[in-house]
């Protein structure tokens, strides 16, 4: 069950805990990533699973998961004699985090509007009558 809101508040975070916070990502995820950020050249699939120490489609799995969040970029690179492969490589920092802007709002806004309806539904007509 996910921490209240006021849990998470209240814990430290550092800002890689936005890639879990934001999108459920788990730690393989975050270490793949990290891996493509502190590499100077896109990467393959072996070479990610080779670094992290992990089955290539334990590592696969958690690519995809990058992917699908858009952490992460795939390129597809052509063998001069046919055939091909895919390297991944991060996102740009400023599209990821202008995308988590959005996001936020979305949910600022969404959470703007169930207190509105929250208030809503329990307003009362008229003050209680305190007897004494």
């Amino acid at each position: 069950m996910p921490d209240s809101m006021s849990e998470q508040l209240q814990r430290d975070m550092e800002c890689e805990g936005l890639l879990e916070c934001f999108h459920g990502l788990k730690a393989l995820d975050k270490d793949c990533f990290r891996v493509l950020v502190d590499s100077e050249d896109p990467l393959t699939i072996d070479e990610i699973a080779e670094i992290v120490d992990r089955e290539r489609s334990t590592a696969y799995r958690s690519v995809q998961r990058l992917l699908q969040t858009g952490f992460i970029q795939k390129e597809q690179v052509n063998y001069d004699q046919g055939g091909y492969y895919h390297v991944y490589f991060p996102t740009d920092p400023e599209q990821i985090s202008g995308e988590m802007q959005r996001m936020l709002n979305d949910w600022y806004a969404k959470m703007g509007q169930l207190i509105q309806e929250f208030e809503d539904k329990y307003e009362r007509t008229e003050p209680p009558v305190v007897e004494g």
